[in-house]
């Protein structure tokens, strides 16, 4: 079986025999594989992945405590507690996890690019880099946004409503659930305008479309505020519902500079 070489044109690609037929030029790179040649890839693929996961997740281990630091910072004032035999150890672990995926993500989104890149079309190759590196782009955008607005805002709030009545001595299992929470809740939400680059360049909705329905995305960015922030103050909800609206607005705006 010949497989179409990266740096071939797609007028090349499509020209060059594959058992007596000729390419459709819309899918110049398509490979044409088993069943078990599919799952074989695939399986080398996730094993590669996982693999750098532990990986990732170890380096982060070996350095917990500067990111525990790190994290820490935002709740200035607080005392941690630890309130059960080793809460701290299962804390490190849960942290170091969540940082290891982090930091593997790059990765994991090569070998997804790589496992669906003979698949696809000509047009969908040209998507897949920006789309990519602008959904990297935006999650590391929604945790910064969540590191230095979204979690001082809320704690402020739960710190200023207790003050004089209780002691801010909190539980580090529960301080590390609530940040590590919304700070991946926040690189999500922050996924937005991607999806409608997606849809517009696609053809499947315009941007004068996306306008027209403002309203309801207003209303879902509220409703989805409340759902994704761990917190129950309005500050913080109605923080990250500002900011996807806002990226509403610039998904709009993006899909109108594709000509969509």
């Amino acid at each position: 079986m010949t497989l179409a070489s990266e740096t071939e044109s797609p007028e090349q690609a499509a020209a060059a025999p594959e058992s007596g037929r000729v390419r459709d030029p819309e899918f110049p790179y398509e490979v044409e594989m088993t069943l078990m040649e599919h799952l074989e890839e695939l399986r080398s693929r996730l094993l590669a992945s996982v693999i750098a996961v532990v990986i990732c997740i170890i380096a982060c281990f070996a350095v917990v405590n500067r990111i525990v630091a790190l994290l820490e910072v935002p709740a200035r004032g607080v005392t941690f507690l630890q309130l059960a035999p080793g809460e701290y150890f299962f804390v490190s672990v849960k942290v170091a996890a969540y940082s290891g995926l982090l930091l593997a993500t790059p990765f994991l989104l090569y070998q997804i690019a790589r496992f669906v890149l003979p698949g696809l079309s000509v047009k969908e190759r040209k998507l897949l880099g920006p789309v990519v590196l602008g959904s990297s782009l935006l999650f590391v955008a929604g945790l910064v946004f969540a590191y230095y607005l979204l979690i001082p805002a809320a704690l402020n709030f739960f710190i200023r409503y207790g003050e004089g009545v209780v002691d801010q001595a909190w539980s580090i299992d529960r301080y590390f659930e609530f940040v590590l929470l919304l700070l991946f809740s926040t690189g999500l939400a922050f996924q937005v305008p991607i999806l409608q680059a997606l849809l517009g360049a696609l053809g499947l909705v315009s941007a004068e479309q996306m306008l027209k329905g403002w309203r309801y995305v207003v209303l879902g960015a509220v409703v989805a505020g409340a759902i994704l922030t761990p917190s129950t103050d309005p500050l913080t909800q109605s923080l990250l519902a500002g900011a996807v609206t806002f990226l509403y607005l610039f998904g709009i705006l993006l899909v109108k500079l594709l000509g969509k």
